[in-house]
């Protein structure tokens, strides 16, 4: 199947997600209330710089095109408002600046290993990935080589990770509360 084709298949099916992966449809579970949480606390403190800033824009779980037969969701994305050109109608229709997956348990090897991958190949110039089950944060900035890494927190370590130099992120902000 074509990204074409993909696009033309409308919204996903209660419960699922669904990307186009090698030509091929790839289903995943719903968020967990981990992630879920996690995406929605780092994606206020993004927006809530992005806008302040007047850097660009910050979206989430969008259709992004990385290919001819490869269409993916980051949790969260960002383009600079020099690069506004590629938002589409019905998805981002070039790499984004920034793509943040946020771990899911089943989502371990994809978001470390497949993505890492295809996101430097697609020339997204910054990857983070963050791990609410581990509370980790990492943060990755292309090179010729590819990914290479530039920055990591863990637990309530305080980060600042490109492409935003001037934002300090308190992680233990993003990690669920414990149940009492």
């Amino acid at each position: 199947m074509t990204s074409a084709q993909f696009l033309e298949l409308g919204e996903d099916p209660v419960g699922v997600r669904l990307e186009l992966v090698n030509g091929e449809v790839a289903v995943s579970p719903s968020a967990t209330p981990n992630h879920s949480y996690t995406e929605k606390i780092l994606g206020a403190i993004l927006v809530t710089h992005v806008r302040t800033k007047k850097l660009g824009r910050l979206y989430g779980d969008v259709d992004t095109i990385f290919g001819r037969h490869d269409v993916r969701r980051p949790d969260l994305i960002f383009f600079s408002k020099h690069r506004l050109d590629l938002v589409g109608e019905k998805a981002m229709e070039g790499p984004p600046d920034l793509c943040v997956e946020i771990v899911s348990p089943g989502s371990r090897l994809i978001d470390r290993r497949d993505k890492f991958k295809q996101y430097a190949k697609g020339k997204v110039a910054y990857y983070w990935i963050v791990d609410p089950e581990d509370h980790t944060a990492e943060a990755f900035k292309l090179t010729r080589r590819g990914f290479t890494a530039a920055g990591r927190g863990k637990d309530n370590d305080v980060v600042s990770f490109p492409p935003f130099p001037d934002l300090r992120i308190s992680l233990g902000e993003l990690w669920q509360p414990r149940r009492k």
